[in-house]
């Protein structure tokens, strides 16, 4: 069936009819009125394709301007540059612009030699996937242009304070980008390829054909232009606006990469075309030069008669002759049957590989012929692979300097330290501790500030920050579960970050306390002796969620506090790596002052439950009331035996004793003598212990000043 067969046309130059007279039996005459008719079937054509188009647009247009009007509602109602619907849009058609500037190229690929028969045809599949790609692109252009006409601005003169005012006038956002980026948003979506490549080459046939390579290679180059200049203008204004893509080293790095990618998938394409076109230029000089080949019989068609052998010994491949026609750097498609290939990943590979070698040498290794645009498409692959090169390690270094130079701070901030700890002869034990310290905060916050970056935050953005970073953990302290927001943000505003590395002191016993800690990670061990005092000693562990430094919440919740700062009646040791926040005094005592819902009783009993000060006095007390009630009720047992003795003594006394009650009340002289010389030594003893056993009741604030 002729309708299932592939068409097959021949591309040619269009110089390459100077000499070929005697190929054609028609006089200059007949072969200009030819290309009379082929000029005005090209003419309406295109002039039908463009009506077709204006009226395809022009119906897209008022379709989407009816439908965003209903949406807006009216015409004060217009997009706003900066909101978060046009942000996203940009970003969305910054992607597809990208897309569609690596989508042209495919075009490239359409053409294809038969090397069997020594023509040219063309890859039916690959005309219908570029075409429908392209189209798919061309449809977020539309998009885009109507949008323009929705899309208010800022009034540069109205910049001068503040934000500025947006233009919502239909006619001024109209005028305004019909001279801006109109005219080439409008060249980039024309459907020039499909155009040509649907319509205008199968209407040409036999000697005619001779016009659609030239025709193609221009209208795709032709729209590559300004798909190009529009990605660079959308790409600032989505930087500018919503402040991604490059605004980070590392995403610079990767956009170049992808345009150094780029780049070279472009230059394989057209090192795949070129060197079909070198070898069609090739083909016809041969035809020119032989009688019996005409250039019509050098395009596949039904009526095809190739002249293999007279095209094999002129354009040598196999073994190249530089004599006869010198391939330059074509000659590698050629050879490796690339440009021969149906396989469309075959081809496509093979080219962006030589397009990716050749723009990383800078071009070096190209031998080229004497052929003037050979050359010069090898000088701009040179200066091509230069700029691009150039940008692409440029940001590399950008990334890599931004990476290290937090490391390379850490190193200078510890070669300093060794050189002081050196200069005062520090022990090792001390510099050990030093290191570890530089090493942990280094771990953990990774050289930066984080105390002073959220300090130069609004009140706002740094009450949420802190609410983020803190809230949970003061809700894991007991005593903060039942308080307010309020009273919560007015702490989490107050806490700073503190670290502790392992075996380190974090308060001793009776030095003042200064801050209160909050344990985020890490375990500590608490202990107290009472002062030093001999015979008592408590000892216990925190984790996270606990506290420390409870005697400073009790100094400031007291209305008479003093300028003293309470003394700590523990020792408190970290005994890994730990992470906490801090509440200085000052801090506290000014929340405590603001908020007086921190007096509450409820939030004293908490406090009570939970402090280890308040923990270690009532365990002493407990201890104390125990020995005072077992002590008691030794006292009331020898206080029965004795009147049980007394009572056998009083029956017995009418007459004489017996021997039983006489060696029972032995027995129990004996043991009331000797329970006596015991309680008395033991008393002597306790003396001296129960006294550091009883801690002193921690100080609990009078607010009964503050209720009159």
């Amino acid at each position: 069936m002729n309708h299932r067969q592939e068409k097959f046309v021949r591309f040619q130059d269009w110089n390459s009819e100077r000499s070929s007279d005697r190929n054609f039996p028609y006089n200059d005459r007949a072969r200009w009125r030819k290309v009379g008719m082929i000029s005005n079937e090209l003419h309406k054509v295109l002039e039908c394709g463009s009506r077709r188009i204006k009226s395809i647009l022009q119906a897209l247009n008022s379709c989407l301007s009816c439908l965003l009007a209903r949406s807006l509602g009216s015409e004060k109602k217009m997009l706003d540059p900066q909101g978060p619907f046009l942000q996203k849009w940009n970003k969305i058609f910054v992607l597809s612009c990208v897309i569609a500037v690596s989508l042209d190229p495919l075009f490239f690929y359409i053409p294809v030699i038969d090397n069997d028969n020594k023509c040219l045809h063309l890859d039916r599949k690959m005309e219908v996937t570029a075409s429908v790609l392209r189209s798919i692109t061309d449809i977020f252009y539309l998009l885009h242009i109507v949008l323009q006409f929705r899309t208010g601005f800022i009034a540069p003169s109205s910049r001068v304070f503040g934000r500025g005012v947006l233009i919502e006038d239909a006619w001024e956002i109209a005028k305004r980008y019909l001279s801006s980026y109109f005219l080439i948003d409008i060249l980039a979506v024309l459907p020039l390829p499909q155009v040509v490549i649907l319509v205008v080459i199968p209407r040409l046939r036999g000697a005619r054909s001779l016009n659609t390579k030239n025709l193609l290679k221009f209208v795709v180059f032709f729209q590559y232009i300004p798909r190009l200049l529009r990605v660079y203008p959308l790409y600032k204004e989505v930087t500018r606006t919503s402040g991604i893509l490059t605004e980070t080293a590392w995403a610079g790095a990767a956009f170049n990469l992808f345009l150094y990618m780029l780049a070279s998938h472009v230059l394989g394409a057209f090192w795949y075309l070129f060197s079909i076109e070198r070898e069609s230029t090739c083909w016809q000089r041969a035809c020119g030069n032989s009688s019996a080949c005409h250039h019509a019989s050098l395009y596949c068609d039904d009526d095809h008669t190739g002249f293999k052998t007279l095209l094999n010994s002129s354009c040598p491949i196999e073994t190249p002759n530089a004599t006869v026609f010198d391939f330059g750097i074509f000659h590698d498609a050629l050879q490796s049957g690339v440009v021969e290939s149906m396989d469309f990943p075959q081809k496509f590979f093979y080219c962006f590989w030589w397009g990716l070698q050749n723009l990383s040498s800078l071009g070096q290794n190209l031998q080229t012929s004497t052929y003037v645009w050979e050359i010069c498409f090898a000088v701009f692959i040179s200066i091509a692979g230069l700029v691009l090169f150039s940008f692409l390690i440029g940001n590399m270094q950008t990334y890599l300097q931004s990476t290290t130079i937090r490391l390379e701070e850490m190193r200078v901030k510890r070669r300093d330290a060794e050189q002081w700890m050196s200069h005062r002869l520090l022990p090792e034990h001390l510099r050990e501790r030093i290191r570890r310290y530089e090493q942990y905060k280094w771990q953990e916050t990774r050289g930066v500030d984080e105390e002073n970056l959220i300090h130069n935050l609004p009140k706002d953005l740094r009450r949420d920050i802190k609410r983020h970073l803190c809230l949970a953990l003061l809700m894991r302290v007991p005593m903060f579960e039942k308080m307010d927001e309020q009273l919560l943000d007015a702490l989490c505003d107050r806490l700073r970050p503190v670290l502790y590395t392992e075996n380190s002191f974090i308060v001793r016993e009776g030095d003042p306390v200064d801050e209160m800690l909050f344990i985020m990670r890490g375990k500590l061990l608490t202990v107290t002796t009472n002062g030093g005092r001999t015979g008592f000693f408590n000892a216990d562990y925190l984790k996270a969620g606990d506290f420390c430094g409870e005697e400073l919440l009790t100094w400031a919740l007291d209305p008479h506090l003093s300028n003293n700062l309470p003394i700590s009646t523990r020792t408190v040791q970290a005994l890994s790596e730990v992470e906490a926040f801090a509440l200085v005094a000052d801090d506290l005592k000014f929340v405590a002052s603001q908020f007086r819902r921190l007096h509450s009783k409820q939030l004293r009993h908490t406090f009570r439950f939970y402090s280890q000060q308040w923990r270690t006095w009532a365990a002493c007390f407990i201890q104390a009331a125990w020995r005072r009630h077992c002590r008691k009720k030794l006292e009331e047992s020898l206080r029965e035996e004795e009147n049980r003795l007394q009572d056998a003594l009083a029956r017995g006394s009418g007459s004489s004793p017996s021997l039983g009650a006489t060696i029972y009340a032995s027995r129990f002289a004996a043991n009331a003598l000797r329970a006596l010389r015991r309680n008395t030594s033991k008393k002597a003893r306790m003396a001296d212990r129960i006294s550091p056993i009883l801690l002193q009741k921690p100080a609990e604030p009078d607010f009964t000043a503050e209720d009159k």
